[in-house]
């Protein structure tokens, strides 16, 4: 029995819940009880979703929704909350998706399903959804091209929702298709780039590549995204395109000889 079909729980039992599965990121509003009113972000990720939420569909019309790094399930509930059908959350980190559980059955949101899976192992799903939320993953990944190589492969079916901490120039430079060898333009304001991080990044060894903006749109056009908006510094609205390579990993099959 689901605690949406039993005796809701009090303020009291919530709390002592938050506290038992802390500590949070996440910081939701559990029936009058918030999860980390503490924050150094503030009313994180309400305050950054509250500015691209505009951005996006009201009515998702049934549509199956991928949350990858769901954390405690903040955009999955927003998604049921636009009428998503199917929605799943994947998270590496059992602790968070025991949050996500747990604040799930607190909202009511017992349809949204969880499982313990790596952006790396997104085949193992076996589906495609209409939406694929990406958010706050990217530069916690040391293979991040691939990541978003996978995510178009396997996973995407045409809307990806984007964001990613940025760090540098908010300046986009112009890129060719080509470069002589001698050339330098790798110094130039708002080429794309990512910032390697070797030990840790705000006091989380975790944070390995914070890209510029430049360097965040370079390499969702190389996995084969399109850009269709931008609506917040950090957050980007996608459609699935044309792969530009041959398979997640190239070349996929090995070297020709």
């Amino acid at each position: 029995m689901s605690l949406s079909d039993a005796e809701p729980l009090s303020a009291e039992d919530i709390r002592r819940r938050i506290e038992e599965l802390g500590p949070w990121f996440h910081n939701l509003d559990l029936r009058g009880v918030q999860t980390a009113p503490g924050h150094f972000l503030g009313n994180h990720p309400t305050d950054k979703w509250n500015r691209f939420a505009h951005a996006l569909p009201d009515d998702l019309n049934g549509a199956s929704v991928l949350d990858i790094g769901c954390n405690a399930g903040f955009h999955s509930f927003e998604m049921k909350r636009r009428g998503a059908g199917r929605v799943v959350g994947i998270d590496y980190d059992e602790r968070y998706l025991a949050q996500a559980r747990f604040a799930a059955e607190t909202l009511g949101f017992d349809d949204v399903s969880f499982r313990q899976l790596s952006v790396y192992d997104v085949a193992e799903l076996g589906e495609k959804f209409d939406v694929v939320v990406f958010m706050g993953v990217l530069y916690h990944l040391r293979h991040p091209l691939l990541a978003l190589d996978l995510i178009h492969e396997h996973v995407a079916g045409d809307m990806l929702l984007f964001q990613t901490l940025q760090r540098g120039s908010p300046e986009v430079h112009p890129v060719r298709s080509d470069y002589d060898f001698f050339e330098g333009e790798f110094e130039a304001e708002g080429y794309p780039l990512a910032y390697f991080v070797e030990h840790a990044y705000a006091g989380d060894p975790s944070n390995w590549w914070i890209p510029n903006r430049a360097g965040s749109e370079a390499m969702l056009r190389a996995a084969g995204f399109e850009i269709v908006s931008q609506p917040e510094a950090e957050t980007f609205i996608c459609r699935r395109g044309p792969t530009p390579w041959q398979g997640a990993v190239y070349p996929s099959r090995g070297a020709a000889r």
